[in-house]
């Protein structure tokens, strides 16, 4: 049975050379029709070394049914490869940020953005048609900071589909469980939406490596709920970045590993955490 996103995995791990001309034609076109010139929502997409994944992203994004008014960003980070030029052949407005670090990129793309509201999008990620809309009916409520959603991964030689279904029932199931206490925690970027204002008010941190995300809502929670939402249409499918070249038996396992020291305390809140010096990004002499 076809899925929504198989024509976007047609292009995906492609290098720019491989793609059809009359695809990227195909994106560049859906992709200026959606930019409004006065948006209420940007969806600023970053990334960084993502030649060959980039344009599926961007494939999806160009097919985004959404009822309100929207500008689609991209941020460049410091990448070796072709990205710059998948941005310019697809005609998007970009920003170049040469300091490494998702925090400096979606720092850098939370400073261009126009709109009111703030979509994070990651460059190896399908997100499907309704996505927008339905995370916007939780995003507009003015008790809502900001608001994730739950992803699955796509399917291939060497995840099957019971095996992707199994991990994520169980890893939704944890997520489910520790978002009433800790929901910062549950927060990924690739699923990630908020109040523009807010955000500019508390800043996205650069000092950092990873949990930029986690971190921001954190700072927004005084201001309002981090909202989660769950709806299959809503659900962005992506490859194996977080999962990297483990199985996902593997992958399970150090997950219950981390998850198993200290497990009740998902059930407490918690307004501040200390980062791991392997965390910190040391300033340059």
């Amino acid at each position: 049975m076809a899925k929504w996103y198989d024509k976007y995995l047609s292009i995906y791990g492609k290098s720019f050379d491989e793609i059809p001309a009359e695809t990227l034609d195909t994106i560049k076109s859906q992709l200026a029709v959606q930019q409004s010139a006065d948006p209420l929502i940007s969806i600023v997409v970053i990334a960084y070394n993502e030649e060959k994944r980039l344009a599926a992203c961007l494939w999806s994004l160009s097919e985004l049914r959404s009822k309100y008014p929207i500008e689609i960003l991209g941020v460049n980070n410091n990448s070796k490869d072709r990205t710059e030029q998948v941005y310019q052949r697809l005609g998007l407005p970009y920003f170049n940020e040469t300091q490494q670090s998702p925090g400096f990129a979606r720092q850098c793309g939370l400073e261009h953005a126009k709109g009111k509201y703030h979509f994070c999008i990651d460059a190896d990620t399908f997100y499907p048609p309704r996505y927008i809309n339905l995370m916007m009916t939780k995003l507009i409520k003015p008790n809502v900071s900001c608001v994730s959603s739950f992803w699955s991964f796509f399917p291939d030689e060497q995840h099957s589909a019971l095996g992707l279904f199994l991990f994520e029932l169980i890893r939704d199931t944890f997520l489910w469980v520790q978002h009433f206490k800790r929901p910062e925690l549950c927060v990924r970027g690739m699923v990630f939406a908020f109040k523009i204002d807010l955000a500019r008010k508390v800043k996205i941190r650069t000092d950092i490596r990873r949990g930029e995300d986690g971190s921001l809502a954190l700072s927004m929670k005084p201001y309002g709920k981090i909202s989660f939402l769950y709806h299959r249409q809503a659900r962005p499918v992506t490859g194996y970045g977080t999962i990297g070249s483990q199985s996902l038996w593997q992958s399970f396992l150090q997950h219950v590993k981390i998850q198993g020291r200290g497990l009740s305390r998902i059930f407490f809140k918690k307004e501040h955490y200390e980062d791991s010096d392997d965390n910190l990004v040391k300033p340059k002499l």
